[in-house]
Formats: structure tokens, C-alpha cells, sequence
């Protein structure tokens, strides 16, 4: 079966899967939050260097960190989230660094892999607290006929011991809390498995290769034997 199959089949695929969408979107916002400081820092300092020429290795650096994390997501994103995404670079010229840093920067691809790291994380940060929000709502409303007999005075108080609009200090009197906390869950779990599908099209979209490329790609495989090259 080819990659191009493969990815059909995987786009066919009705939603992401629950579990893989779950841990996905708790890495998102750690991984998110490290990849937007490395590209924030490294890009502002190579950008502030330039005049002494130091900034060239270290927007080099950010060139190959950008790729390797992005290789890292593609990665991810089929693990996790069951699509899976081309690589669409295009093969470097096998001789000349400044020829092959040229090709690099020429290529639409590391810009499209750069703008989706950015984004990972405002994105990571609104799924984050949307998954963790209404997971842990609804956990803690499952489990309350267990555990509110061990808070202070024996009982749960909404919105808090100081305005007591709602007491439960009784196993029946929580058990209406209990049922509300698994419809919480419910939708706590059509939202994570609506993120998770979201964000796999998003990356889709954002690290597969454009119909442009891939052309591009063809050409530049149809050309191998008269020019060599290497993939980068």
C-alpha cells in the first residue's frame, strides 16, 4: 500500500480516536508552550545578530529545530490522533551548502511547518483548558458521593463555604450531582474527540503537502538520475 493510500484511508476516518485525542491535547500545551520559546528566542536573537553574522547559525539552527519538531508532530498526529501526513519536502542539492540552504529557505514547506509550531500554542492553550475544564467538572461531580463526607463540616458547598447556595452533606443528596457529573463526562468526551479531529485536520492542512508541492516534488524526483541529490 502506498503513503498516498494510506493517507486517503486515514482521511476517511470519521473522528479521531477518544484516548489518543485525550493524551494528545494534554501534550499539546507543554509542547506547544517549549516550541513557541525556542522559535521565539532563537528567531529574535538570530534576527538582532545578523549585523555580526552571528545570527546566520543560529536561524540555521532554527531551520533544522523547526523541521525536526515538525517530523516530530506528523509523527504524533498518526499516533495519536490516526492521520497520516506526507512529508513534503523537497530534495536538497548533494553538493554546495550555500546551494542547499537555498533550496531550504525556497521551500514553502519549512514556512508552513514554522506557522503550525507558532500556532501550537494559543492552540494547545484553549484546548488544554477546554479538556481539563470539563473532565475534571465532571469527575469531580461522579465522585462526589464519595468524597464529601471527607471536606470540612462533612459537606460539599456551591459555589463555596461562604455563600452557600447548594449543600450536599448526604449520599442521596448528591446522587442527583452524581448523574448531572456523568452527562459532564459525556460531553466531556464528545468535546475532547471533536478537538482531537479538529486539530488533526488542522495539521493536515498545515504539514501535508500542497497540490503545488507535490507537483513540485514529482518534478524533482523525475530529475534524480540527472542531477544527484539527497532528501533534507
Amino acid at each position: 500500500m502506498t503513503t498516498a493510500t494510506v493517507s486517503a484511508e486515514k482521511s476517511r476516518r470519521r473522528g479521531a480516536p477518544l484516548g489518543g485525542s485525550l493524551l494528545f491535547l494534554l501534550v499539546s500545551l507543554p509542547l506547544g508552550t517549549v516550541t513557541f520559546s525556542l522559535i521565539l528566542s532563537l528567531g529574535l536573537s538570530g534576527i538582532a545578530t545578523l549585523v555580526v553574522w552571528v545570527g546566520i547559525p543560529l536561524l540555521g539552527a532554527l531551520s533544522l529545530l523547526v523541521r525536526s519538531i515538525a517530523r516530530m508532530e506528523r509523527a504524533r498526529v498518526y499516533s495519536q490522533l490516526d492521520a497520516y501526513i506526507d512529508r513534503p519536502y523537497l530534495r536538497l542539492p548533494e553538493k554546495g551548502l550555500r546551494q542547499r540552504w537555498t533550496a531550504r529557505l525556497r521551500d514553502t514547506a519549512n514556512w508552513r511547518d514554522l506557522a503550525y509550531l507558532f500556532l501550537l500554542f494559543p492552540l494547545g492553550l484553549i484546548e488544554f483548558v477546554l479538556v481539563t475544564t470539563f473532565w475534571a467538572v465532571g469527575a469531580g461531580l461522579v465522585a462526589l458521593p464519595i468524597y464529601f463526607r471527607f471536606l470540612p463540616d462533612s459537606a460539599w458547598f456551591f459555589p463555596g463555604p461562604e455563600l452557600r447556595w447548594i449543600t450536599v452533606d448526604s449520599t442521596v443528596s448528591a446522587l442527583p450531582w452524581a448523574a448531572l457529573g456523568v452527562l459532564v463526562v459525556a460531553l466531556a468526551a464528545a468535546l475532547t474527540k471533536a478537538l482531537g479531529t479538529m486539530h488533526r485536520r488542522f495539521a493536515v492542512a498545515m504539514l501535508q503537502p500542497t497540490v503545488a508541492q507535490r507537483r513540485r516534488m514529482e518534478r524533482s524526483w523525475q530529475s534524480a538520475d540527472e542531477t544527484p541529490a539527497v532528501t533534507g
